[in-house]
């Protein structure tokens, strides 16, 4: 193939030979026409000339005879000299204007040829312009062309690939199909499973407390035939009501033959006070002491700011003796966090948890920790252990809240498949299942009594020992949270109508409701909290604000703005009353003084 320099010089060429054709063409007609004018002049001229007349040819007048005279009639037929003169003249004359006017018509000719001349090369550079043009395209048009043949070779060639991997695909989706089916036969069995195993468990408990009850039944029958003095001796007045019963049952040994028996009768009525105040049941441990605030002061100042967890926080809760935290969050994680010096230290981390943690709470002795989870379950660690103790499993929706009651062997979960449930922590079983119309965002609970908060903006109370709901208070707005003052007589709610509202739980009604301009609910797990000695109620807002407000005179207290600056998710406030924990959508955790 030629190199670019042999073809533009090819060009030239022919453009040259193509100029030399067409005004050569013009030229062959313009040519011999001028020739042919110049033989004309040339003719003329010698015409002229033979016309001329000749000195010799010239008679005087002077010089005619007589003879001459005589012949005057016949010289008028014959024109003179001087009048073949005046006419050549006049032929001369009219030659040279045509002479003149062809001129003219020449010179007009050559400048129109030469307007031709320039039209001629303005077209032919355009034509050469056009020729290169066109050349230029189907270059364009080659590699174009072979682009497009590489494009189709790649086509077909990735088209193979694709069936191939359509195959492949096919087959590994027959194989998934196949993986599916085992595992969810699998599940099947092992839910089954399970089920009989809650099932068989359930029924000996149910027998050991048959049996329980009719031995203790047995045992009161023989005890009440027996006749038993008490007598208060002075020296137990100061021991207490443990010391009561001890004598008691020394009193009533001599009295009775079967020693055994009246121990058991004795226990079963003795007064010992236990936590939750029952009255049957095994004996409990004590618990650690618990801080407790005399008088509550609002936050003012921030001590600590940490990004806690790998995405938003959703959970919050200050363990019994203040000085533990623990936070949950959508990574799956529990962090376990030491309050030393007004600031947060990690202390542990809970691994395990199925799914986003939506609900922390710690048990009374601050042993326990008690997760809700997306994972459809309740989970439950021992503080000081990474991984889960137990998996409370049984809801078939999301579990979006957990917590203990006020013994460390029993829970409450709450689900969006519209059911309460009551668990028993030391069988590991559930026994009880409260259906609902609607499911559940928040739980709390008291002695006997189980407060629920509903997405149908009403709060249910269920007692423990009946099994029906006993009282519904409706509300305005979906129930994102619920707060159990101390003394378990005000109960505290949060809810999407961007209110919170305080419940007198002695007269079942709404005592107060607080509002504030800018607070704002942000999510339907908001969660809002009384400070420990319930003068104040606290929540966060979805600017990241923190609104504080006076529960006895229902007044904003104040708002607090800092390192907030996403919705606040949840906060919590220490048994002592020093320290505020806020945490918020965008991974922080705040402690507050």
């Amino acid at each position: 193939m030629a190199g670019p320099g042999a073809r533009w010089k090819r060009h030239i060429v022919r453009q040259l030979r193509q100029r030399d054709r067409t005004q050569k063409a013009l030229f062959l007609e313009l040519v011999p026409a001028y020739n042919c004018l110049l033989e004309k002049a040339e003719l003329l001229a010698r015409i002229s000339e033979k016309l001329q007349p000749k000195p010799n040819d010239v008679t005087p007048a002077t010089l005619q005879g007589p003879w001459e005279e005589e012949s005057g009639p016949d010289s008028d037929l014959v024109p003179s000299s001087s009048t073949l003169r005046v006419k050549w003249q006049e032929k001369e004359e009219g030659l040279r204007l045509v002479c003149g006017e062809m001129a003219y018509q020449v010179v007009a000719k050559s400048a129109a040829l030469g307007a031709l001349e320039s039209t001629l090369e303005q077209r032919q550079s355009t034509l050469a312009a056009l020729q290169a043009r066109v050349a230029e395209l189907r270059e364009e048009q080659a590699r174009q062309t072979r682009q497009v043949d590489a494009q189709r070779a790649l086509n077909v060639a990735q088209r193979a690939a694709y069936e191939a991997l359509r195959g492949r695909a096919r087959l590994q989706e027959a194989a998934l199909r196949r993986l599916e089916e085992e595992a969810r036969d699998l599940l099947e069995r092992l839910v089954q499973r399970k089920a009989r195993a809650a099932a068989e468990r359930n029924l000996r408990n149910e027998r050991y407390e048959k049996a329980k009850q009719a031995r203790m039944s047995l045992e009161l029958k023989a005890a009440a035939q027996r006749t038993v003095s008490i007598s208060e001796s002075p020296n137990t007045i100061g021991d207490g009501i443990r010391e009561e019963g001890k004598t008691l049952a020394l009193m009533a040994e001599p009295v009775s033959p079967k020693s055994e028996a009246g121990e058991k009768w004795l226990r079963t009525f003795s007064f010992k006070k236990r936590r939750g105040r029952s009255i049957g049941g095994a004996s409990e441990q004590r618990y650690q002491s618990i801080p407790v605030c005399v008088a509550a002061q609002p936050p003012s100042q921030v001590l600590d700011v940490l990004d806690a967890h790998l995405s938003e926080v959703n959970a919050v809760c200050f363990g019994p003796n203040s000085s533990l935290l623990a936070t949950g969050g959508a990574d799956r994680l529990i962090h376990l966090w030491n309050v030393v010096g007004g600031r947060l230290e990690a202390n542990q981390t809970l691994e395990g948890a199925g799914g986003s943690i939506t609900s922390v709470d710690f048990d009374p002795s601050g042993s326990q920790v008690l997760a809700a989870t997306y994972n459809q379950a309740a989970q439950l660690w021992k503080v000081g252990e990474a991984q889960s103790k137990e998996t409370l499993s049984g809801h078939t929706d999301k579990v979006t809240a957990a917590k203990f009651k006020l013994t460390r062997h029993q829970a409450v979960t709450g689900s969006r498949d519209r059911t309460v449930k009551e668990w028993d922590l030391g069988r590991a079983y559930c026994s009880r299942t409260i259906s609902v119309l609607s499911y559940c965002n928040d739980v709390v609970c008291g002695d006997h009594v189980i407060i629920s908060g509903h997405n149908d903006q009403k709060i249910r109370f269920w007692d423990s020992r009946v099994p029906c709901c006993t009282q519904v208070i409706p509300v305005q707005g979906r129930v994102t949270s619920l707060n159990l003052s101390h003394d378990q007589l005000h109960l505290l709610s949060c809810s999407r109508d961007d209110t919170l509202k305080i419940i007198d739980l002695r007269v079942s009604n709404i005592r107060q409701v607080f509002r504030a301009d800018g607070f704002r609910c942000g999510s339907d797990w908001t969660k809002a909290v009384f400070s420990p000695d319930r003068s104040y109620a606290l929540a966060g807002s979805w600017d990241g604000a923190l609104y504080i407000w006076d529960v006895d005179t229902g007044k904003l207290e104040g708002s607090l703005r800092g390192p907030h600056c996403t919705a606040v998710n949840a906060v919590a406030w220490c048994y002592s009353g020093s320290h505020v924990v806020s945490v918020d959508q965008a991974r922080k955790v705040v402690l507050w003084h």
